[in-house]
């Protein structure tokens, strides 16, 4: 018949109801197939679909039974893991028919999965008005529930970091320092500077023995600290210690021989973007996608490197105070501040002093 025309004969009108129940039938064939395929296991789940979907394409059944093989696909696609398709098909089924009550529950357990948490509240609470003694979708609601209490609770400390992060960038900032790529990260693992409820910085400090690069770690150097104040306490545990150290055999490392120095003009100035990742590395908000920096700062600074061989080692005044010395124009802090102790007593002294050792990569 062409297209847009009626039947007009008894034979016509007789033709078309025999294709319709065919066509009803084979859907409802289909369907029975995709049921019975679900139930032998995730072997025959991708068979299952297509049965439900033949069926679907029959365009033979009522909107209540085609909500149904709607419902159906969308269950076999929750397991198999296809939650957009598995939504999809939940949309289709509610459309065809709002009294379909797994189809809800398919939604909001597809919008769950998705992480649409607030879709998947809302099926779950359109389920259960038509519904209400409905326990799956109860217990559902609760399942949702939970997990936006702890994605709300992931943003706040997501925004927690981000924020003291920014503040210690600010810190820095202000007072001028110039922080670079940072160093020895095997021994300073993620320790980073913390920021005081009296804005007061408090870095942790490596020491490095050059001679032998045995290290000390100072947890907390105030910045307003003098340096003989932690060498003294370090001295009470080490130097005027009994045995000396085990590499110190001869002693040379006492309180009163040893110089404390920094590496000038080594390295280059990282950008703020940079720093601010360096300082998220092990909070809830490291692998945030966007800091909002990047456009403001997205390059690094100036070198401030030396020529291979030509390090220049700067002595620390034992007097001055934590501050003091980081603000120090040629002081690239690598992300801790590092110092390198020496002996005056010993022979490998003077090789340092001349430029003559270099910190190994």
């Amino acid at each position: 018949m062409e297209a847009g025309s009626e039947p007009k004969t008894e034979t016509e009108i007789a033709d078309l109801q025999a294709i319709a129940a065919l066509k009803e039938s084979t859907a409802l064939e289909l369907k029975e197939n995709g049921n019975e395929l679900v139930k032998k296991g995730k072997k025959h789940y991708q068979e299952a679909i297509d049965c439900y979907s033949r069926a679907i394409d029959q365009k033979a059944l009522n909107d209540q039974d085609t909500s149904v093989l709607y419902s159906n696909r969308a269950h076999v696609n929750l397991l198999l893991g296809n939650f957009r398709r598995a939504l999809t098909d939940s949309q289709h089924a509610i459309k065809l028919s709002p009294a379909n009550i797994k189809a809800y529950y398919r939604a909001a357990k597809a919008c769950l999965s998705l992480n649409l948490l607030s879709e998947a509240k809302s099926y779950c609470e359109s389920g259960i008005e038509k519904d209400p003694s409905n326990e799956e979708l109860k217990k559902l609601a609760k399942q949702i529930d939970l997990k936006k209490m702890e994605q709300e609770h992931r943003e706040a400390q997501v925004s927690k970091a981000l924020a003291e992060a920014k503040e210690l960038v600010s810190a820095i900032e202000d007072r001028r320092l110039k922080l670079g790529n940072a160093m020895y990260r095997e021994l300073t693992g993620l320790r980073k500077p913390v920021l005081d409820k009296n804005g007061i910085l408090h870095w942790p400090v490596l020491l490095l023995y050059a001679e032998v690069m045995s290290s000390d770690f100072i947890e907390d150097f105030c910045e307003t600290d003098m340096f003989s104040a932690h060498l003294d306490i370090i001295s009470v545990y080490h130097f005027e210690s009994c045995p000396p150290l085990p590499w110190d055999e001869k002693n040379h490392y006492s309180r009163e021989a040893i110089e404390l120095y920094y590496e000038a003009g080594s390295g280059i100035c990282l950008s703020k973007t940079k720093i601010l990742r360096y300082l998220l590395e092990g909070t809830a908000a490291a692998n945030v996608e966007s800091i909002g920096e990047e456009e403001k700062d997205a390059a690094d600074g100036y070198p401030h490197g030396n020529s291979a061989g030509s390090s220049k080692w700067v002595k620390v005044n034992e007097k001055r105070t934590l501050h003091d010395v980081l603000k120090e124009p040629n002081f690239i802090i690598p992300m801790i501040p590092v110092f390198y102790v020496v002996s005056k007593r010993s022979a490998f002294y003077k090789d340092f002093i001349t430029g003559k050792w270099t910190p190994p990569v």
